[in-house]
């Protein structure tokens, strides 16, 4: 079963106050656990992706527009949450997507605190075309 896990609860303050108020023994702390993480995910087999994005300052919304042509609105510097990154792991089931994500919440802050971070786990769904008929 492929699950997502989002790292999609972080807000501005998290980012611009949190890391940036770091001492960078935590960051480099924090860093090495997320490594570390995904390197065990890569090592068991069971890592599909991983990705860390960009802070919304560059996001923007697209929508087709009149003729199909890109309509873009944004930067929204409004936005309260956001997503951070995610992992996509193929697992036997929900328990060890929980416990992956669970594990991952736990990446240290400053002093080596666990941040406890919230990591939204989600269940892909097989759409293909093949299923679609």
């Amino acid at each position: 079963m492929k699950y997502m896990l989002l790292m999609n609860n972080m807000t501005r303050s998290d980012v611009y106050a949190g890391v940036s108020g770091w001492q960078q023994k935590d960051i480099d702390a924090h860093v090495e656990f997320m490594k570390s993480v995904t390197s065990s995910l890569r090592q068991s087999g069971e890592l599909l992706s991983t990705e860390g994005l960009e802070v919304p300052d560059h996001a923007v919304i697209v929508r087709a527009g009149h003729n199909g042509e890109p309509v873009t609105d944004g930067v929204f510097p409004e936005a309260k949450e956001f997503l951070a990154g995610y992992w996509i792991v193929d697992v036997a089931g929900p328990e060890r997507a929980y416990q992956i994500a669970a594990h991952a919440s736990t990446a240290p802050g400053p002093g080596g605190t666990p941040l406890n971070m919230p990591i939204e786990v989600r269940r892909i769904v097989n759409c293909s075309p093949a299923k679609a008929q």
